[in-house]
C-alpha cells in the first residue's frame, strides 16, 4: 500500500478544490488531490470545457477549459500530489490527524480535509428513450466539449433550464439549424437569456414546444432522425446531425455520506466564518457547503479556500502565529 503524508487532503479537484491549492500554499501548508474522475477541472472539464464563463474578476470572458489550465499553472509552485480515478473510502479520526484510505489503495496521513467535491459524483440525467446508449458519444451527447463539431450541422436541445438555453445561444452562432425541445412554453433559464434565445428564431433556431421525446432512428450510432410527441401523442420527426439532451445531473456524495457530517438536502452545513463543518478539522468550500446566503458561485468557493486555508493553519501549525500578508508584499511562497 502506498502511503502519503500531506498536511490538508482536499477530496475535489475541480476550480475551487485547485485553488485551495495555492491558498494552502501561500501559507506553507502542503497539499493532496483526490478525485474520482481521470482529469483534473471536475465539470468544467468533464462537462462544459468550452463553455464560456463571464463572471470571473478580471476575465470578461473565459471558457471553463481555460480557467483550469490558469490555476493548474498557478498552483505548479506548491508541486502538489494529485490522486486521480479514485475516491476517499474510509477514513480514520486520530484526534489530531486523520488517516484517510483511497480505492486505489493509497493511504493518506492528514491533518485536515478540504472536501471540495462540487455537487459530488455526478452523471447527466438521460432521458427515457430506447436504446439510447448506441448513439452516445457518436451523435448524442450530455455535455459539450468540442463545440466546432457541431459546425454547419443540424442540432436538437432538449431541456428547459440554463444548460439548454445557454448552448442553444452558444451553438446557434455556428451550427446550421437549432431544433430547440422542451415539454412546456415556460422555461427555467435566466430570463435574459430566454429573450435572447427567442430572438434567434428569426435566425435558425426553430422551438419545438409543447413536445416530449419519443424515439431515436439511425443505425452504427448515428442518428437520422429524432421523433418528438406533443401532448396529445401526435409524433413529429425532426431530422438531425446531433442529439444534445440537457436533463440536469444527478448527484451523489458518495462515501462522504457516510461521515458523520451534518448533512442538509446533500449538502454540507458550514460555519461560513471558518468553513468548518460539523466534524472538527473538516472543512467544507464551494458548491459542496451551505450556509445562510450561500451563493453557489466559482467565486463564492474560491473565498472560501482562502478562509478554510488561514482557519486550519492553527491545526497546521499549533506552535506558531500567522502574520496575514497580502501577495503583493510576500510574493509566491516556497513549500
Amino acid at each position: 500500500m502506498k502511503k502519503i503524508n500531506t498536511d490538508v487532503l482536499i477530496v475535489g479537484a475541480g476550480p475551487v478544490g485547485l485553488f485551495s491549492v495555492f491558498e494552502l500554499g501561500q501559507l506553507g501548508i502542503k497539499s493532496c488531490i483526490v478525485d474520482c474522475l481521470n482529469e483534473i477541472g471536475g465539470q468544467c472539464s468533464a462537462l462544459y470545457p468550452e463553455k464560456p464563463i463571464y463572471d470571473i474578476p478580471a476575465y470578461p470572458v473565459i471558457n471553463a477549459q481555460e480557467l483550469i489550465l490558469n490555476l493548474n499553472k498557478q498552483i505548479k509552485p506548491f508541486n502538489p500530489e494529485v490522486l486521480l480515478s479514485q475516491q476517499v473510502e474510509k477514513i480514520i479520526d486520530l484526534d489530531n490527524s486523520f488517516k484517510v484510505f483511497t480505492s486505489n489503495n493509497i493511504e493518506i496521513s492528514t491533518k485536515c480535509i478540504f472536501i471540495a467535491a462540487g455537487n459530488g459524483a455526478f452523471g447527466p440525467n438521460k432521458p427515457p428513450i430506447e436504446n439510447i446508449e448506441k448513439f452516445e458519444d457518436k451523435s448524442v451527447f450530455y455535455s459539450v466539449k468540442n463545440k466546432s463539431i457541431f459546425d454547419n450541422k443540424t442540432v436538437a436541445i432538449a431541456g428547459g433550464g440554463d444548460s439548454a438555453v445557454d448552448w442553444a445561444i452558444e451553438l446557434s452562432k455556428n451550427a446550421k439549424k437549432i431544433f430547440f425541445i422542451h415539454r412546456r412554453e415556460k422555461l427555467r433559464a435566466s430570463p435574459k437569456n430566454v429573450e435572447i434565445l427567442k430572438s434567434l428564431e428569426k435566425k435558425n433556431v426553430e422551438f419545438i414546444i409543447p413536445f416530449q421525446l419519443d424515439s431515436i432512428n439511425g443505425k452504427n450510432g448515428i442518428i437520422n432522425e429524432l421523433v418528438v410527441k406533443d401532448l396529445n401523442n401526435n409524433k413529429k420527426k425532426i431530422n438531425t446531425d446531433f442529439f444534445l439532451p440537457f436533463f440536469g445531473l444527478s448527484n451523489d456524495l458518495g462515501p462522504i455520506k457516510n461521515w458523520e457530517l451534518e448533512i442538509e438536502k446533500n449538502i454540507l452545513k458550514v460555519d461560513q466564518s471558518t468553513c468548518k463543518t460539523s466534524k472538527d478539522r473538516i472543512y467544507a468550500i464551494g458548491d459542496v457547503c451551505t450556509y445562510a446566503g450561500k451563493l453557489k458561485l466559482i467565486l463564492t468557493g474560491f473565498s472560501e479556500a482562502a478562509t478554510a486555508a488561514h482557519n486550519c493553519y492553527k491545526t497546521v501549525y499549533p506552535e506558531k502565529v500567522l502574520h496575514f500578508e497580502y501577495s503583493t508584499t510576500k510574493g509566491i511562497n516556497k513549500i
